[in-house]
């Protein structure tokens, strides 16, 4: 029976992360399919490091902890290992967050096409569907510049490079897991920069999103979005530097 393992970074998330784990172990996925739940802790305050070891004691999830905080990139990376400690070449790992951001209802959709046999990286688009509102528009505009700056890097055509929920094999895991050292959110355009660089078949579906404010808990800045760029000119070295060496 092939495991979805959903990996979750969590920082200073005790309001949402309980609710978060439930809906994510009680996805209805595809017939056959089962999930586990991996959390990371990234140095987290008091309250939701309990919530976490909560869940950890009952089984709800495998946990893991970072003593100081040191980015979602950081916290990603952990868990990908961790997935990958366990898992069989017919299994199947995902990011969520911890925020409620995103549906755990989208889960199948994103499964879909690796079951296919179509892909070996599927992305979610929370763009796929008009949103109302100035901020919701600025957020994709700004969004939409990033992922352009991504493809031209990559040569892919995807339409939402940052989109936390993503979802891999075990063998293209296993392929970009040694090319990923970024701590912070840039983690999100070098996974797709080096799914580009190992020829993997990327594919995207569409999922919901709830975006919350930075009074509720928002963590991403603006040097975040600037990080975007330098993460793209280093991975576009890397990619040059890897076809050299294939000539």
């Amino acid at each position: 029976m092939p495991t979805l393992f959903v990996v979750i970074p969590v920082y200073n998330e005790p309001d949402t992360l309980v609710a978060a784990v439930t809906r994510a172990r009680g996805a209805a996925l595809p017939a056959g399919w089962t999930s586990q739940v991996v959390l990371i802790d990234d140095g987290s305050d008091v309250s939701t490091v309990e919530a976490v070891r909560g869940l950890g004691t009952r089984g709800d999830a495998l946990v893991g902890f970072h003593p100081k905080n040191r980015g979602k990139g950081a916290a990603i990376r952990t868990g990908f290992a961790r997935a990958l400690e366990l898992a069989s070449a017919d299994d199947a790992i995902l990011i969520q967050d911890a925020d409620l951001e995103y549906e755990a209802a989208d889960f199948p959709a994103l499964l879909t096409p690796v079951i296919a046999g179509d892909a070996d990286i599927v992305l979610g688009n929370r763009w796929s569907a008009t949103q109302p509102g100035l901020k919701r528009m600025a957020h994709r505009l700004a969004n939409g510049f990033l992922t352009l700056a991504s493809n031209i890097m990559t040569g892919l055509k995807v339409h939402d490079m940052e989109c936390c929920l993503k979802l891999f094999t075990i063998p293209a895991m296993r392929s970009i897991l040694p090319q990923l050292d970024e701590e912070r959110f840039g983690i999100e355009p070098q996974i797709v920069a080096a799914a580009a660089r190992t020829r993997l078949r990327v594919r995207e579906v569409p999922v919901r999103y709830t975006p919350r404010s930075f009074d509720e808990g928002k963590k991403i800045r603006m040097k975040d979005g600037l990080r975007v760029f330098v993460v793209l000119w280093r991975e576009r070295r890397r990619t040059a530097r890897a076809i050299h060496s294939r000539a």
